[in-house]
């Protein structure tokens, strides 16, 4: 028996969460690998999840939590044995599979990562999905040319997860961060804390230009948000640079002219962490773990209990946090 938070549907239809108990023989039949889960985290699909919006929950009871981090107990699998170091991002599992907010967990090997000798558990999870999308998102741009003499680095949606961990790693490794936020007095001071060099209002970049290009500044972006400003930015790109567009949280439409991409060779590169082939996703934790100081986590991160899971969703949903949602799941 062991802990975790499961997601119902009442007859009515109306979904609510529970920290409940759970027998073993709950688990999905089809993993190759139990792990003990001791972190996962809090991001905008798991308050979906908790909530019942989206439709990324089809079945119920369900246990939700996109991400975890754990020690391997039993494995079918040979790459994995007993007392080794995992974590899992993506795969839909806290979705369509059940997920990370649960003492203990079952997945198939495919799905699972080791985890760098350097890097702990609790550490890997201040960075989860939020931080590989950022981290693929930077190798991306950097395979294309972008260099820390490129210009400045446009993020968005900086004070979010991926966004402030891609601002943390781009100020380590050098590079001139601009940030855009919707509350600059507020965030200001977070975000020069992790490394930003200038700080943009948001309505700035929020409204349609009559230009299709505008003065070139950017030597590359990591962009979060979609939208018009995702257009605007396209159309401030010094010549041969690009831009990693993840998640659109804002807008997925693009009111883009082509003019950029024929004029100034623009590239604009989509980034789905889950899809990325496991050498990949290695290369990127690999990264993670020598390009974001320890000290930075500890700025962008906040531990919670199993237990604060369920307000934590909602509080993310309103838009009242910022930074990475720890979860320590040990911690009921």
């Amino acid at each position: 028996m062991f802990k975790a938070i499961i997601v119902n549907k009442a007859e009515d239809d109306t979904i609510y969460a529970n920290l409940s108990d759970v027998k073993d023989s709950q688990l999905p039949e089809e993993g190759d690998v139990t792990i003990e889960v001791h972190y996962s985290d809090v991001n905008f699909k798991d308050g979906l999840c908790l909530n019942g919006k989206g439709r990324l929950v089809r079945e119920y009871p369900h246990i939700p939590g996109i991400d975890f981090s754990g020690i391997v107990l039993e494995s079918e699998d040979p790459r994995f044995k007993p007392g080794d170091k995992v974590i899992n991002t993506g795969w839909r599992v806290g979705e369509v599979w059940f997920g990370g907010y649960s003492q203990k967990a079952k997945v198939k090997a495919d799905w699972l990562v080791p985890l760098p000798e350097s890097m702990s558990l609790k550490n890997s999870m201040a960075i989860g999905t939020a931080g590989l999308s950022a981290m693929l998102g930077i190798i991306e741009l950097e395979d294309n040319g972008m260099k820390p003499d490129s210009g400045p680095v446009l993020v968005t949606g900086a004070t979010g997860g991926v966004g402030s961990i891609a601002v943390a790693v781009l100020a380590f490794l050098g590079y001139e961060v601009a940030c855009v936020t919707g509350n600059v007095n507020k965030n200001t001071p977070f975000l020069k804390d992790i490394g930003a060099t200038k700080i943009i209002e948001r309505k700035s970049l929020a409204e349609p230009s009559n230009k299709t290009l505008e003065s070139a500044v950017w030597g590359g972006c990591i962009d979060t948000v979609g939208g018009i400003m995702l257009a605007r930015i396209l159309s401030q790109m010094k010549h041969e640079t690009a831009v990693a567009a993840i998640g659109n949280a804002g807008d997925s439409s693009l009111p883009a002219s082509v003019i950029p991409f024929l004029l100034r060779g623009i590239k604009l590169i989509g980034i789905d962490s889950a899809s990325k082939e496991t050498p990949k996703r290695i290369r990127a934790w690999e990264r993670l773990s020598s390009d974001l100081p320890p000290h930075m986590l500890d700025l962008i991160s906040t531990e919670i209990t199993l237990s604060e899971v369920i307000q934590a969703g909602k509080d993310i949903l309103a838009g009242n946090t910022f930074g990475r949602l720890v979860v320590n799941v040990k911690d009921a």
